[in-house]
């Protein structure tokens, strides 16, 4: 039951995390554009590797931050202001104007390889995993064993890939409702980032 609890946590989390447009999702969606939805999830599915490794480096640095009382409590307190300073970028974002976003034309296996670059060039998954785990860890047991990590890792991973997988497949009535999607998807984002900032206070003030 645990593990379906993280697994279903994290999976949405990713999902909603990747959903506003950005540097990995608009490569994808343009690259549908410019060589064909096939390329374009052969990039999703680049990009989605990749965060497999960020999100195993996330647990195992999370797994030091809990078996350590006073890192943790760091960890939660800096936690609520990055949830924090999110919240209001999402909302700032949501104010601003689609811009484009240019991908070199690439194919086959190349475009997977171009999805792990770009992956790992975004940075931000590890941080917000990191954070994640501190929020799942309310009562203070998360165990740290193979079927949870794993739960964990897989589920960050297939997340990622489902709303990548998404852009890919409805990129051009995305782009045709640009101002639509990108306006209350930040609002949407904005909303989760408030709800983990709600669940890491509580979990400051449960110690």
């Amino acid at each position: 039951m645990e593990e379906t609890k993280i697994f279903l946590i994290t999976y949405f989390a990713a999902l909603l995390g990747v959903v506003p447009p950005g540097l990995v999702n608009m490569s994808v969606a343009k690259t549908c554009v410019k060589r064909g939805k096939k390329n374009g999830i052969y990039m999703a599915i680049g990009a989605s590797l990749i965060v497999l490794l960020q999100a195993t480096i996330a647990v195992m640095l999370a797994r030091y931050i809990f078996d350590n009382a006073y890192i943790n409590n760091v960890l939660l307190r800096a936690g609520l202001v990055i949830f924090l300073i999110m919240m209001f970028y999402f909302l700032v974002m949501a104010q601003r104007k689609k811009k484009e976003v240019e991908v070199n034309p690439t194919s086959g296996i190349k475009s997977v390889l171009k999805g792990m670059m770009i992956g790992a060039l975004n940075i931000f998954p590890i941080p917000f995993f990191v954070a994640l785990a501190a929020a799942l860890n309310v009562n203070g047991d998360f165990e740290y064993h193979p079927l949870n990590n794993s739960a964990f890792v897989l589920a960050a991973s297939m997340g990622t890939f489902t709303t990548l997988y998404f852009y890919a497949l409805f990129f051009t009535k995305i782009e045709a409702e640009g101002t639509f999607f990108v306006k209350y998807s930040n609002y949407f984002m904005a909303a989760l980032m408030l709800v983990l900032l709600i669940i890491t206070f509580i979990r400051i003030y449960m110690q």
